[in-house]
């Protein structure tokens, strides 16, 4: 049976857990934290000189907020994770568990050979949930 990686992430915080087969529970592989996504956007902009480039016409070039850039910015780290498990063939099936607005971003950074490992997609924050409890709600998609 093939390994499954189950990914249950958010803007800040992601644990990667491998399922090694029905009733075999969750093991937690690696734990990845993003403080920059848990800070203020006033925080996160800096008022020295050339911190912020600006267009010819005086606007913002990027009209993301600081924030949603440092949030794309682990949504990008996560799948590049993803990326080298499956070129090392650490997993053959994957599983994204994250709030909708930071699915959108996974989703947005996933390279098309590990998008066809995704088996299933749950659009919710179970980051703070404990592993038994995490099991539980997952049982239907870890057992495909």
């Amino acid at each position: 049976m093939a390994i499954t990686w189950i990914l249950v992430a958010n803007a800040s915080l992601a644990k990667l857990y491998a399922n090694y087969g029905p009733n075999k529970g969750l093991k937690l592989v690696k734990e990845l934290i993003h403080p920059e996504s848990r800070q203020m956007n006033r925080d996160l902009v800096t008022d020295r000189p050339g911190a912020i480039q600006s267009s010819p016409g005086g606007g913002y070039e990027s009209h993301r907020l600081p924030k949603e850039q440092a949030a794309r910015a682990f949504a990008q780290e996560l799948a590049q994770e993803f990326y080298k498990g499956r070129t090392k063939q650490k997993f053959g099936r994957a599983i994204l568990v994250a709030p909708p607005n930071f699915m959108g971003m996974l989703n947005a950074q996933m390279d098309g050979g590990t998008e066809k490992l995704v088996s299933a997609r749950v659009e919710k924050d179970y980051t703070k949930a404990a592993e038994p409890l995490l099991a539980e709600r997952l049982g239907n998609c870890i057992c495909l």
